[in-house]
């Protein structure tokens, strides 16, 4: 029992496919807060016990909402995981490629995953639990959530802040630009755990 956490049965429903990644009865039960962001966007994962890190940065990355492109990482105390990028020189980054979160977690029941070095994006992770499933998954299942991810390239946390408080005062200056980039309207509020999922079903990464 990794760092004494709590083991917990939950039943789940998936698809009835064939997994294309190996399938486990064990799941951590993570839950995950962008940092800095307000209203509060959380969301709440179960990823297999199995899973590796370049599959829980996709759950992560495309389970909040964000659409991908830019570089991330993985903080674990003093380790560093991301993706070995060509022409990107970042010696304490150590290859995610086939460590396993059970690996680079440890005894720890918290890490940081950060998306995007330029708008800062910094989710805090924690470990809740253990579960075991009635069934395998072979992918992480988002089972909760509150609030919309930020747009990409709106400039961070603060960025963000003047985004939302811009679109929602129409003599704002910058309202009908903001609107304009945006596509028209942008609830904060918006959250859709069944569009999550189907974000995070194989299909789409």
């Amino acid at each position: 029992m990794p760092g004494g956490i709590e083991f917990a049965r939950v039943a789940i429903m998936r698809k009835t496919s064939a997994p294309t990644r190996p399938a486990s009865t064990q799941a951590y039960q993570l839950y995950v807060e962008l940092e800095w962001v307000r209203p509060k966007v959380w969301r709440r994962f179960l990823v297999p016990i199995t899973i590796e890190l370049p599959l829980l940065h996709s759950t992560l990355l495309f389970g909040t909402g964000w659409q991908g492109g830019h570089v991330h990482e993985f903080i674990f105390g003093h380790d560093n995981y991301g993706r070995k990028e060509p022409g990107l020189d970042l010696p304490e980054v150590m290859d995610e490629e086939h460590v396993t979160l059970r690996e680079a977690l440890g005894a720890r029941k918290t890490f940081v995953y950060v998306y995007d070095y330029g708008d800062n994006w910094r989710h805090k992770v924690k470990v809740e639990k253990i579960v075991v499933l009635d069934t395998p998954i072979s992918r992480g299942v988002c089972i909760g959530g509150e609030n919309a991810c930020p747009p990409e390239d709106v400039g961070g946390a603060p960025g963000y802040e003047d985004f939302v408080a811009a679109l929602a005062t129409p003599n704002d200056p910058e309202h009908d630009s903001l609107k304009e980039w945006i596509g028209g309207s942008f609830d904060p509020a918006a959250f859709d755990v069944a569009e999550v999922n189907q974000r995070l079903t194989p299909e789409e990464y």
